[in-house]
């Protein structure tokens, strides 16, 4: 049985092996090597561990486990470039890679929205390396291309993409449409 709640600080240590196991397997074929090494499970357990301790209000993190396991996890809050007319993004989404394809992802984008929706929050964006198949998952549930940007990883220059969702009403009731 899977079950939803949101983060606390003593889930840093397991956000962060998910967070570098799924960085690496997600993001293999489209970085280079010497970018992917930069990541790390220390670096990712203290950055997991100042956000759960510090836990801005605007901010939400939400972990899905598996009886006593926790094997993914959405964080995010205010669109962070305000560029964009959106005002909630996703920062950070992943699940552990024999727990992918089995509508976990969307349950997570569910209980995120919700959570973004109940802020107040209105539109939601996320940004993805333009070659990341995950691109289907978003389109999947009606998120349109919104923008292009480089960003820098480790030595690495690669293309993002930005994803939205105009309406987070929307967006819940694909969710609900969709036998997750």
């Amino acid at each position: 049985m899977f079950t939803i709640r949101k983060a606390v600080y003593d889930d840093a240590a397991e956000i962060a092996d998910i967070h570098v196991s799924s960085w690496k397997s997600t993001y293999a074929d489209l970085l280079d090597e010497q970018d992917i090494s930069n990541i790390t499970y220390e670096n990712r357990k203290a950055l997991w561990e100042t956000i759960l301790r510090i836990q801005k209000e605007e901010q939400c993190t939400l972990v899905i486990y598996n009886d006593d396991k926790i094997v993914g996890f959405v964080s995010g809050g205010p669109e962070r470039t305000k560029r964009f007319d959106y005002d909630s993004e996703i920062y950070t989404i992943y699940l552990l890679d024999e727990f992918q394809r089995k509508g976990l992802g969307g349950k997570l984008l569910k209980a995120f929205s919700e959570e973004m929706q109940a802020m107040g929050h209105k539109s939601l964006l996320v940004w993805i390396l333009k070659q990341n198949p995950s691109s289907r998952f978003y389109e999947r549930f009606l998120a349109e291309p919104v923008g292009e940007e480089e960003t820098t990883i480790g030595e690495g220059t690669y293309q993002e993409t930005a994803y939205g969702w105009e309406d987070i009403d929307k967006l819940l009731n694909r969710l609900s449409e969709t036998n997750l």
